[in-house]
């Protein structure tokens, strides 16, 4: 079977990003919490818990939270994060003289999904060693875990994407394509090409000098 290849100028297409867009707007795949109060810009959620931390947990926590950032560089998590593919960052906060926590997050997709998924891999046991300092907190595994998310969630005031469009398959395919076509650029038959008068029509395209010009970039 060849290939099916975008041409220049066609929309841009992703099959998981026309998978968001058919659940947004037809309600195919409804979340079985539907009432979640994050914001939404294009195809990004914006995720935001706050928590009670346990008295006398503080120091715990922040140490829990220091090997969190340490084991973030670890082979297995980065894995596990492509596994997930839908997590845009994540950022931790302990706040109001050492009481409370913050865990923020930005994700594309379902919010059940999401969360199914963390506890699926090596990054669940991570959630759950941060989150045992929170009052209350089940467990990632825990049936009720999404109702104590959800009764500890408040939506952003404000949340703004600076690529509403583009998820986190989109970026990691956006990234393989680049370093592809980095290493066409590179090649001696590629700069042979250009120089060929027989490819000058192509060459002298406003698309092919765009093209070319976003590479230079």
């Amino acid at each position: 079977m060849v290939p099916h290849v975008r041409a220049l100028g066609d929309p841009r297409t992703d099959p998981w990003q026309e998978i968001l867009t058919m659940a947004a707007t037809s309600g195919a795949t409804p979340s079985a919490h539907p009432e979640h109060p994050g914001r939404t810009d294009g195809v990004a959620n914006e995720f935001t818990v706050f928590t009670k931390i346990k008295p006398g947990e503080a120091d715990a926590l922040r140490e829990d939270l220091t090997w969190l950032g340490d084991a973030a560089n670890d082979e297995n998590v980065h894995a596990a994060l492509r596994q997930i593919g839908t997590l845009h960052d994540a950022r931790h906060v302990i706040f109001d003289d050492d009481t409370r926590f913050m865990f923020a997050s930005v994700f594309d997709g379902s919010w059940d999904t999401y969360i199914d998924d963390f506890a699926k891999t090596v990054v669940g046991a991570r959630f759950d060693k941060v989150f045992s300092h929170s009052e209350g907190f089940p467990g990632i595994k825990d049936p009720g875990v999404k109702d104590w998310f959800l009764a500890h969630q408040k939506p952003a005031g404000v949340f703004v994407s600076a690529y509403p469009d583009l998820t986190v398959q989109q970026i990691y395919k956006d990234h393989r394509v680049d370093d592809a076509f980095q290493d066409v650029l590179d090649t001696a038959e590629f700069r042979a090409m250009l120089d060929n008068p027989a490819n000058s029509a192509l060459v002298g395209t406003p698309a092919f000098q765009k093209l070319l010009e976003e590479a230079a970039a």
